[in-house]
């Protein structure tokens, strides 16, 4: 279970340019549900994530990781149960390294780090495997430099890497974004594979109302910290994009815009 539980989030406290985000704002994701969260910029989305990953504290309210009480945790502790893919692809990999070195580090997340080597050549098949499974190739590539990829290639690394752990919660940003259509169709496959084969809990942040819908057991859509449309099972599956995009006019509508 992953829960946000009665929070509230204050931006520039006290000045002019306050704004409140989240006031006593509630969710609850049960385990090995897959979300998709949709909305307008400044809905809540990504502060929503970062506050779920310790990016940014909140003011009041609890946030929990099954049963823990996470709230007050550093967010480098909560990333050893967490993986997060950013949009921009290279947020999740390091450029100046080679892939099999990339592999390596996501590999040893959460372990300590000593004297032997950092490429462990007994792991160097094992790797190969799994990077055959995305398709492109990359298997054969070890020892290029990530930098040298396409930003495609670099996000289903980012994206396998995040995942390479035993991790429970899989925090995803919009990873299509950055991404031309055949690639991003690609990602969103293979994100829906590792998430069914792992049972991983997933919060997907997404603009594409079709990736929304198709993918997931659940959505929800939020506008100014607060839920507007929550949707999961049978009732997610005969949500229809057209009362999607409705719901989107009509906010837009009563905001002015």
């Amino acid at each position: 279970m992953l829960e946000l539980r009665d929070v509230s989030k204050v931006y520039s406290p006290g000045s002019v340019n306050e704004n409140c985000l989240f006031r006593h704002f509630s969710l609850s994701i049960p385990d090995s549900q897959f979300v998709s969260v949709v909305g307008s910029n400044g809905s809540g989305k990504t502060s929503m994530l970062n506050m779920l990953c310790g990016s940014i504290p909140v003011d009041e309210g609890q946030i929990l990781m099954g049963s823990q009480d996470i709230t007050k945790i550093k967010d480098f502790k909560r990333y050893r149960n967490i993986g997060r893919v950013y949009q921009n692809p290279a947020m999740g990999t390091c450029g100046s390294m080679t892939i099999l070195e990339n592999m390596s580090m996501a590999d040893n997340k959460g372990k300590s780090f000593g004297i032997t080597p950092g490429v462990n050549k007994r792991r160097i098949d094992e790797y190969r495997e799994l990077l055959q499974k995305l398709g492109l190739g990359l298997e054969d590539k070890l020892h290029t430099p990530v930098g040298a990829l396409s930003g495609g290639q670099r996000q289903a690394m980012a994206l396998l890497m995040s995942t390479m752990t035993s991790i429970e919660f899989l925090i995803l940003d919009e990873h299509t974004a950055a991404l031309d259509p055949k690639t991003a169709e690609l990602i969103m496959k293979l994100t829906d594979r590792l998430v069914r084969e792992k049972h991983l809990t997933t919060l997907m942040v997404t603009h594409n109302l079709r990736y929304a819908l198709e993918y997931g057991d659940r959505i929800i859509m939020l506008h100014e910290g607060h839920i507007v449309l929550d949707k999961a099972g049978e009732e997610k599956a005969n949500l229809a994009l057209d009362e999607i995009l409705a719901l989107f006019n009509q906010i837009s509508i009563e905001c002015g815009n």
